[in-house]
């Protein structure tokens, strides 16, 4: 019996080679186009040709955007955690908890402060803290590396050593793809106040560092912005470019092509100035379109932009007070949008890392828990991919 069940088992592996072996190789692609990255990573041992399907720049370009046509972004949940308790700062070994709903993978880092996510983009997160270096990596395959320190990061730590129990903004790191080559580009954009470079020109309003990942080096690009950025909102990716909020009166949509490094104000915003509490308002993707979110008292509206005629159009607004069993009454700021899921699920998460995240039906306009994470975290949409640094 146990003979016939082996001779069996393997005409059946015989049939689906044989199979495969009928169809036109082209279609073979196509079907594997829409198969998920972790079986992909296991057919890369069937034969050197399909290996070397998978691993072509091409092929990894089409299972992206199979993978966007065929459903939503998955929520990758981003959390520190500690391989034993830490009882100083500094102490222990840390690692990056990554969770979406297909994989879970941890990446030990030596961290010594807080740690930010940037966000996501084809596939690829990147991570960041003040004072250790930064990691990009690929939670569906494994991959990552890390970069080093900026000069900015560097000139950070001096202004608080030298400004020791000041407070001010300090902006989010940028990260994105040159939408024409391929390449990952994460961007630091600062504001020059505080900030001037020996021998700099005191007269620029901002600094840009990009770092390259062949050079494995940070370099400026000039002209950096002409306006000076609005600090608290962290910038966001979309099609070949970043995109920041200005300091202006009535606040300007700043983009900057990470293919051309220029900058340009694409428009104003959709509300006549800034509020006096910055955290009402926020800027994010979603559905693949940029849009911003205002808090006004207990009504939070967004709204996105259209880039053929560059205007604002209202995508939902809601009212707040169904989220206070979740989030704190006194908690002033606004929700944070993460994702629009399938069916018009909106994902929103509160401001603290620790706060829930909620989804808001944009059809029944209703409220209901997403997750509840039990220790600090950062939220992100997110689409797998098999793309490294230097897929190309």
């Amino acid at each position: 019996m146990k003979r016939g069940r082996t001779t069996e088992s393997s005409a059946e592996v015989n049939l689906d080679s044989t199979l495969w072996q009928m169809l036109p190789y082209d279609v073979v692609e196509l079907i594997l186009e829409c198969v998920p990255v972790k079986p992909l990573l296991r057919f890369r041992s069937v034969s050197k040709k399909w290996k070397s399907t998978i691993d072509s720049p091409g092929f990894k370009e089409r299972q992206l955007i199979r993978r966007r046509q065929l459903r939503g972004p998955d929520v990758l949940i981003m959390r520190l955690s500690y391989d034993q308790p830490v009882e100083q700062e500094g102490l222990g070994r840390r690692k990056v908890v990554l969770t979406s709903p297909t994989r879970r993978i941890a990446w030990k880092v030596s961290f010594t402060c807080g740690m930010s996510c940037s966000g996501s983009c084809d596939g690829l997160v990147c991570v960041y803290c003040l004072y250790a270096d930064s990691i990009i990596g690929n939670p569906s395959t494994g991959w990552h590396r890390s970069f080093p320190l900026s000069n900015y990061q560097h000139l950070l730590v001096q202004r608080f050593k030298r400004e020791r129990g000041s407070t001010f903004p300090w902006p989010s790191l940028g990260f994105g793809r040159d939408k024409l080559s391929g390449v990952f580009k994460p961007v630091w954009l600062y504001n020059s106040s505080g900030f001037v470079l020996g021998g700099g020109d005191k007269s620029l309003v901002t600094y840009c560092e990009v770092f390259d990942f062949t050079t494995n080096a940070w370099r400026y690009v000039s002209p950096a912005s002409p306006y000076p950025i609005n600090a608290y909102h962290s910038p966001v990716h979309l099609d070949g470019s970043l995109y920041w909020l200005t300091e202006c009166e009535r606040p300007l949509l700043l983009s900057f092509d990470l293919h051309s490094e220029t900058f340009q104000v694409l428009c104003k915003a959709p509300f006549p100035h800034h509020p006096l509490n910055p955290r009402h308002i926020t800027i994010c993707i979603l559905d693949n379109r940029l849009c911003l979110s205002l808090k006004k008292e207990l009504t939070q509206v967004i709204w996105s932009f259209d880039s053929s005629d560059k205007t604002w159009k209202t995508l939902c607004s809601f009212d707040l007070n169904p989220t206070f069993s979740w989030f704190s009454r006194s908690d002033d700021s606004a929700l944070l949008p993460v994702a629009i899921l399938d069916k018009g699920q909106l994902v929103l998460q509160g401001r603290d890392s620790i706060n829930s995240l909620v989804i808001y039906n944009l059809h029944t306009k209703s409220f209901d828990l997403f997750c509840k994470p039990n220790l600090s975290s950062a939220s992100v949409y997110y689409f797998e991919s098999l793309f490294s640094a230097f897929s190309n």
